[in-house]
């Protein structure tokens, strides 16, 4: 960054470090004993819809790789579109596989990335549950390097627990590097997983 740069104000953007995405397994320790929340098993890489055969040939690649995992339970790989035209490419594993689940993640950004998509890729996401069915993301804000929680309230409408979400917020603030401007805690309304 240059002098020209800090007069006017500009600042350069942080750059992913998918690197991150593998302390989760270490921050579930503290998010169990925190809140009481532990792992759904499911994840979720969010990306903005590409057309176009390379896409087709990078998303047959990568469903290859991940449905390949002779340690895979369940359903293989699923690609899907939700109510805003995301795409959500969703791997599915036991409760107890959560570094397994990582690593599905890991996979997807990252071929996502070499391949050249790595400007549609939007966010990552762990889901988990707590006693009483609560529901809880931890989302990876691919272009920040950062994460942050989502906990959308049980019933009917789209509402959040704020209080919720910042004491999450605060007991992992150790273990995983949290995006500090709240208003970048998007909600991600029926992502697969919660």
């Amino acid at each position: 960054m240059g002098l020209l740069d800090i007069l006017l104000g500009r600042t350069k953007p942080a750059l992913p470090d998918l690197d991150r995405l593998f302390a989760l397994p270490s921050a579930t320790v503290t998010l169990q004993a925190a809140a009481g929340f532990t792992p759904t098993g499911t994840g979720a890489v969010c990306f903005a819809t590409v057309e176009g055969s390379a896409f087709e040939q990078t998303h047959r690649e990568v469903q290859a790789l991940l449905d390949a995992d002779a340690d895979r339970d369940g359903p293989p790989v699923e690609l899907g579109k939700d109510e805003y035209g995301y795409s959500w490419l969703v791997s599915r594993r036991s409760p107890d596989q959560l570094s397994a689940l990582v690593n599905d993640l890991h996979a997807v950004n990252s071929s996502m990335e070499v391949n050249g998509f790595g400007p549609q890729l939007l966010c990552s996401l762990a889901g988990f549950r707590a006693e009483g069915g609560r529901s809880l993301a931890l989302v990876y804000l691919y272009k920040r390097g950062t994460f942050y929680p989502f906990a959308p309230l049980p019933g009917a409408g789209q509402r959040r627990d704020n209080a919720l979400e910042l004491q999450v917020k605060a007991a992992l603030g150790d273990d995983l590097r949290m995006e500090q401007d709240l208003s970048r805690w998007f909600p991600v309304w029926g992502a697969p997983g919660l």
